[in-house]
């Protein structure tokens, strides 16, 4: 092997053992694991969830808050959004986005795929790739898997997703197949493209491919199977929580965590409630990531150890205790519920940076704790008695 092809390397910095991905203990009673993913910028404890900073910032959360009062160990950035604003240009003269937004910590990048989805009524899909039209000033562009793969690499993020169609729920079958299909093709030239090229920054980057197939299980497992074949050091799973019925997400990622190679990491995207991500890590899920705890947080809504809080319900108008005293963020521990309605109902932005907060630390809590009774090998029956507090009203 040569001197550059030692250097194009796609597997990044590994552990002691020449891995990944350690996995330290299983549960007994279920498929959930804790592991330890090593990545260029820090090594990850799972399972883990990643708060979503889609334009370089996670909404209302500065990023030493997140280190200090989250617990934040990786954050996710949106390649479509941060290609648009502030542009390639402008991260690559900063020296990549962990130098642009001052994260030192890991970074994963979405390839724009999702909005492949959430974009519908704006966009074209072709073999070749997307055509989309810009949701800030209506200009086009167009995204091929060679395309993200480059921006991302400019973006510099630490693992990188292939390009791939997110599906919408409900699904034809046959689009759902020709949909597949397509994703499969587009992955290998992603991987291609990805072998053809080096990070910008002097570090190697991980790349993710991701198993689509809608809700079909024959799907799910024929594109389970592609992807596996393709030995990538991180394997996700999309196309699920777009509005399907929890247990119908349950039964795919069943489905697809039976055959993706247990030795390495599972990430489920875009998922989802507290409840949902201690049902899927019970399932083998490593990785989540979702927008609920900080966009469910500027609506009033607060995930707190007493159950669901709707703060600007009239009940917590006099109600002067801690928002949450348990919580990992001092925040929610010295204001209270009543100061925190007070903030939101008059649409003070420290309210959503507060609830934020709370919601973020609660759920990098959840997860800590998750792992903690892995390695302990209680984590059935800790999940068992927790669910109902997770999701009821206080």
């Amino acid at each position: 092997m040569t001197k550059k092809q030692e250097q194009k390397s796609p597997l990044g910095d590994l552990g002691a053992d020449g891995k990944h991905f350690d996995i330290l203990a299983t549960d007994p009673s279920s498929s959930a694991r804790a592991g330890t993913l090593h990545l260029p910028h820090g090594d990850i404890e799972t399972p883990i969830f990643m708060p979503v900073g889609t334009a370089g910032t996670v909404k209302a959360v500065h990023q030493q808050e997140l280190k200090d009062q989250v617990g934040a160990q990786i954050i996710l950035g949106n390649t479509y959004h941060l290609y648009l604003r502030p542009g390639t240009d402008v991260i690559k003269a900063a020296g990549g986005l962990h130098k642009f937004n001052n994260w030192d910590r890991p970074i994963l990048t979405d390839s724009g795929g999702y909005q492949v989805y959430s974009l519908s009524q704006q966009r074209k899909i072709k073999e070749e790739g997307v055509k989309f039209r810009s949701h800030i000033d209506g200009s086009l562009h167009v995204f091929t898997p060679e395309f993200a793969i480059d921006i991302q690499r400019l973006i510099g993020a630490d693992i990188i997703m292939a390009f791939d169609e997110c599906t919408p729920y409900p699904c034809d079958e046959k689009y759902a197949t020709r949909s597949m299909h397509m994703t499969h093709r587009w992955l290998d030239r992603c991987i291609t493209r990805f072998n053809e090229t080096e990070g910008a920054y002097g570090y190697d980057q991980i790349l993710a491919p991701i198993v689509q197939g809608s809700t079909y299980s024959h799907l799910r497992k024929q594109s389970a199977e592609f992807i596996a074949s393709r030995d990538m050091p991180i394997n996700a799973i999309g196309g699920l929580s777009v509005g399907e019925p929890d247990e119908e997400m349950y039964s795919m990622t069943s489905v697809v965590c039976a055959i993706l190679p247990k030795e390495k990491p599972r990430y489920l995207m875009g998922v989802g409630t507290p409840a949902n991500i201690l049902e899927s890590i019970s399932l083998g899920i490593d990785m989540f990531d979702c927008v609920l705890p900080t966009r469910n947080a500027r609506h009033g809504l607060l995930y707190t150890s007493r159950g669901i809080v709707h703060i600007r319900n009239k009940k917590w108008q006099q109600c002067h205790e801690p928002i949450d005293p348990l919580s990992p963020s001092s925040t929610s521990r010295e204001h209270s519920l009543a100061y925190l309605r007070h903030l939101v109902i008059s649409g003070e932005p420290l309210g959503a940076m507060i609830s934020s907060l709370q919601n973020l630390s609660f759920y990098l809590q959840l997860v800590r704790d998750a792992r903690t009774h892995i390695l302990d090998g209680t984590f059935s029956m800790w999940k068992a008695a927790l669910l109902p507090t997770l999701t009821q009203s206080a």
